[in-house]
């Protein structure tokens, strides 16, 4: 086997111990050439392994970062992870393998709740993982069939150098969304494809419902609302709209319950069946954090989905 060299890409404000635990995994990686690039705000301390560089940004956004980083990248293949994310060991033998068939510009894999997460953070991993809540995108956050796909998440995300050259990197001021349009350009400018391999596992620590959780939806679906008429390649599916249209008629039909026929009630009612049948855990308490969680990230999404078609401008762009 052929092992191209690897540039591991991390952008992150400053030093943590989720860092550390990337990092930590990162150099225990079963792969013979690779490299390790992290990218904070101002200059952190520096490890002793000779694979790892630290380049000092100053205050910039995830996708400004990540395109510093591989313009310093000497590996063929970019690796990008986020600093909450650790890798298992045989994460960059499994991704690369899958280059070898030139069509494939880019790889992805699943990003997978840790098993010691604290409790609300393994509900919030709970609350992606449900069916209902990420439908046909559900292979981001669970191992499933392999695939190609148009759109990818950067936290787990792999693309020839040469290729992320080409189309000038990130080059964009969106977060998130930064990762929809690098890949809309490998798809639909260069005809390249994106791959899906269930066997590129990172973990992936979550936030905490409700709250944070909650806040990490509104900025998902506000950029996906306004990346459907800047971006309609990607971002045109239907699956997208199914949150707001959910939202839509259970509001509607409690308002019609109230003015006009309690029948309208059956309308929600069933709602909170359906989303009470595809919440339930092997515990009672983690089956309604996720059933409460469910229902909230489809509201929430619903309405700031709605919220960012409407928009003129994103924050990113004032």
């Amino acid at each position: 086997m052929i092992f191209p060299s690897v540039s591991i890409i991390i952008a992150v404000k400053q030093n943590n111990p989720l860092l550390e635990e990337c990092v930590d995994h990162c150099i225990k990686l079963d792969y013979p050439f690779f490299e390790v690039i992290i990218l904070p705000d101002d200059m952190m301390g520096v490890y002793n392994e000779r694979h790892i560089k630290i380049i000092a940004t100053g205050k910039a956004l995830p996708a400004a970062k990540r395109d510093i980083g591989a313009s310093n990248a000497s590996g063929e293949i970019l690796a990008f992870l986020d600093d909450d994310t650790y890798p298992t060991a045989d994460w960059l033998k499994n991704a690369v393998i899958n280059f070898n068939e030139e069509s494939i510009a880019c790889v992805g894999g699943p990003a997978v709740t840790p098993e010691n997460e604290p409790f609300l953070n393994k509900a919030s991993g709970k609350v992606y993982e449900s069916l209902i809540i990420s439908g046909p995108a559900r292979f981001r956050y669970v191992p499933l069939r392999k695939r190609f796909t148009d759109d990818f998440p950067s936290c787990n995300f792999f693309i020839r150098n040469n290729i992320f050259q080409e189309i000038g990197g990130f080059k964009t001021k969106f977060w998130p969304g930064e990762d929809t349009i690098l890949c809309l350009e490998v798809v639909h400018k260069l005809k390249k494809r994106i791959l899906y391999d269930p066997a590129v596992i990172v973990y992936h620590h979550r936030r905490q419902l409700f709250k944070k959780h909650l806040s990490q939806i509104v900025s998902y679906a506000t950029h996906r609302g306004y990346f459907l008429k800047r971006y309609p390649q990607t971002s045109l599916k239907f699956g997208y709209f199914i949150p707001s249209i959910m939202t839509a008629i259970i509001l509607g039909s409690l308002i019609l319950g109230l003015v006009s026929d309690l029948r309208f009630f059956y309308v929600p009612l069933f709602y909170l069946l359906f989303v009470f049948v595809f919440s339930i855990q092997k515990s009672l308490k983690l089956s309604f954090y996720v059933f409460a969680g469910s229902i909230l990230t489809h509201l929430t999404y619903g309405l700031n989905f709605i919220k960012g078609f409407l928009s003129f401008r994103l924050r990113e762009e004032l």
